[in-house]
């Protein structure tokens, strides 16, 4: 941790205050009329996301965390737990499954994961765009329905269920984002 002045917060950092772990989304200095300016500054809870409005003087000091953004490779799940290795230095790290929270079935072994952390502790973790999963049930094609008529339901070897075209099968492999598991594309064999 590291003392700064108020007038140094910028867009991104993490700050300590009243205990608790604030990101700053944005901040601005009001000059008034008379007297010292105020620094105004809008921050999220990282913890709880909830959102919070702060005032400071420019004399004021907050607390700055240090962050870090680092990349580990998906070991496996124990528990309520995700495993996660350090490529360099091959080290295993523990962090909570609901950091994921709903894009949890997306984590795939081996996969490469981006995780923030906050002096040394993982607070947030983001996955690739895309991942490739096999279709392991899916309607068949109703007679006379064409190629460009609506999706149909599949379920996904991750047991998301997710919506596909007409022509994708049981077996098939496709692509699908991470942040919702809607269908992108047919992987490439």
């Amino acid at each position: 941790m590291a003392k700064m002045q108020a007038n140094q917060m910028r867009a991104g950092m993490v700050i300590e205050f009243e205990g608790q772990r604030y990101t700053i989304i944005r901040q601005n200095i009001m000059i008034p009329g008379k007297g010292n300016a105020i620094i105004q500054v809008d921050m999220r809870n990282i913890k709880t996301g909830a959102k919070k409005d702060q005032r400071w003087r420019t004399a004021d000091t907050v607390e700055r965390l240090q962050t870090e953004d680092k990349e580990f490779t998906f070991s496996y799940a124990e528990g309520d737990m995700i495993v996660l290795m350090d490529p360099e230095t091959f080290e295993q790290t523990q962090v909570p499954k609901d950091i994921l929270g709903e894009r949890l079935p997306f984590l795939v072994e081996n996969m490469t994961v981006g995780v923030r952390l906050i002096e040394g502790e993982p607070v947030a973790m983001t996955l690739p765009e895309q991942v490739t999963l096999e279709v392991v049930e899916a309607d068949p094609v109703v007679k006379g329905q064409t190629a460009t008529s609506s999706y149909k339901p599949a379920v996904l070897s991750n047991g998301v269920k997710t919506m596909v075209p007409p022509f994708i099968t049981v077996g098939e492999k496709i692509v699908v984002k991470t942040e919702d598991g809607s269908y992108y594309e047919r992987a490439k064999s």
